[in-house]
């Protein structure tokens, strides 16, 4: 049954906050960016923003949800190669989500944060995924190693997520060049 009446407003309210929100700390940055902006931008006042989150953190881990969300979709098409260029390519886009993806990572560290059930769900599915991967590499001759295939999904992912640290801090870093660079070392040029 669909949903009516003012749970379906509030629904459609709380998902325009997420989109703007997101534009926002994209064009913006996570630093530069105050949650009045997004109110006001979605006509509502502070409080009432906050209305449809339990929190701060809450809002922001629900934009992290909703961009992973969108990259996947945008890009389930493409070959693994070229997606996963393609996402990071698009982080080097918008550093205002790197920068709320970094911060939020090490504060969901924190099994209490709001950001914490996000963050072991998304490294769990990306490991998972990483890891498949890497099999699929092994058996296809492409990838020799003596690591094991879940050691190394985790490698790789320190390796993605370390990347992106140093981009921050030094934006002559190319995140792209280097995940590339990465995934050559791994024998997926066609990949």
């Amino acid at each position: 049954m669909p949903k009516r009446g003012p749970y379906e407003k509030g629904e459609a309210k709380r998902a325009e906050i997420l989109r703007v929100a997101l534009d926002v700390f994209a064009a913006e940055g996570y630093r530069g960016t105050s949650l009045r902006k997004v109110a006001a931008r979605c006509e509502l006042s502070l409080p009432g923003l906050m209305h449809y989150f339990a929190s701060k953190e809450d809002l922001l881990t629900q934009v992290l949800r909703m961009r992973d969300t969108s990259a996947r979709e945008r890009h389930a098409e493409r070959p693994a190669r070229e997606r996963f260029l393609a996402i990071v390519r698009e982080g080097a886009a918008t550093p205002g989500l790197v920068e709320l993806f970094v911060s939020m990572a090490a504060a969901g560290s924190d099994p209490g944060h709001p950001a914490h059930a996000l963050f072991a769900e998304r490294y769990a599915q990306l490991r998972a995924q990483v890891t498949a991967f890497v099999r699929e590499r092994a058996a296809a001759g492409t990838l020799t190693t003596d690591v094991p295939p879940d050691r190394l999904a985790v490698l790789l992912l320190a390796a993605v997520d370390g990347v992106q640290l140093q981009w921050l801090n030094d934006r002559s870093v190319d995140m792209e060049q280097l995940v590339d660079d990465l995934l050559t070392l791994l024998g997926t040029h066609a990949v």
